[in-house]
């Protein structure tokens, strides 16, 4: 089981996008992305889908939890 949780915040114009990958238990990976003229969700989903990326060319993974707080997000 892969768990992923990504965050985006804004200030002062620039979009910040921090996303930790966890198994069991673990950290296996984080990414931090600073990006400007992008708006709030596009920059949230960039997160999400480069780690779901990243997560299903791991081994043995069978189950890709994903947390987050944009409900446009997680559609």
């Amino acid at each position: 089981m892969i768990l992923i949780i990504a965050n985006v915040s804004i200030k002062n114009n620039i979009v910040i996008s921090i996303s930790y990958t966890y198994r069991e238990q673990k950290i296996i990976a984080k990414m931090t992305h600073y990006v400007t003229n992008i708006n709030f969700t596009k920059a949230k989903l960039f997160s999400i889908r480069y780690k779901i990326n990243h997560a299903i060319y791991l081994l043995n993974v069978n189950c890709i939890i994903i947390i987050t707080d944009i409900i446009l997000a997680a559609r």
